[in-house]
């Protein structure tokens, strides 16, 4: 039976997964942060193996780095584009940033130490207002950014985490930010936003489907209303 492009890609996922968590089990893994996952969680999982795949894609590192970083520091999967995120602006290896956050440094002291700046993390968004969790850190960039109080600004583990996974996910799949940062707000994971986003794709429909689908009804109800 022959295997399509999709099957093949989660097959070779597969291997690059048993093959780490076998080295997992004999090199003893240590862990990064306190909010470091459970490692038993299924990696069969499309939801996470798609993710995993759009980091690899997105940062062009191969996907058995993204996996092995994964595994072998317990990383929690928000976490995994920071890593990539700031080596890529830092010009730096992956290793050395887990390094550093080994040694208890929050994301915003590593970025520091590598001399990035706060704007590398946000995105432009055009909504007004602009509640949790973005309402902080854009509140900050709005009343400082361009000013000499901007060099100030001090963003926390929780900031850089929704920065970058909202920048990540607008720029993967081309979506409105807003769109992400209100799926966010509802209370939904980045790993959850990522795969809503890709199915809608998948159907030849934008991130924004639902709310053109309930647009199309409520015009369809108003029209037939008429007709009567």
């Amino acid at each position: 039976m022959k295997m399509n492009r999709k099957s093949k890609q989660i097959a070779s996922w597969l291997l690059v997964i048993i093959f780490f968590l076998i080295l997992e089990v004999f090199s003893g893994p240590a862990p990064l942060s306190a909010q470091n996952v459970n490692l038993g969680v299924s990696f069969a999982d499309g939801r996470l193996l798609g993710f995993y795949f759009s980091i690899s894609k997105y940062f062009n590192v191969p996907s058995e780095t993204v996996i092995d970083i994964r595994s072998r520091y317990r990383l929690a999967d928000e976490d995994l584009p920071v890593v990539f995120f700031i080596a890529r602006q830092a010009r730096v290896e992956p290793a050395l940033i887990i390094d550093l956050r080994l040694k208890g440094l929050s994301w915003w002291d590593i970025s520091v130490h590598f001399g990035l700046s706060p704007e590398v993390f946000f995105v432009p968004v055009t909504v007004a207002k602009i509640g949790p969790p973005y309402g902080k850190a854009y509140g900050y960039y709005r009343h400082y950014h361009g000013q000499k109080k901007w060099g100030e600004v001090i963003l926390s583990d929780e900031d850089i985490i929704n920065l970058v996974n909202l920048k990540f996910l607008a720029e993967t799949h081309q979506a409105e930010p807003e769109r992400i940062m209100e799926m966010r707000a509802r209370g939904l994971g980045f790993v959850d936003i990522h795969e809503a986003i890709q199915m809608q794709k998948n159907k030849g429909d934008g991130p924004d489907r639902g709310k053109a689908g309930e647009q199309k009804g409520k015009s369809e109800k108003k029209g037939k209303g008429k007709n009567k």
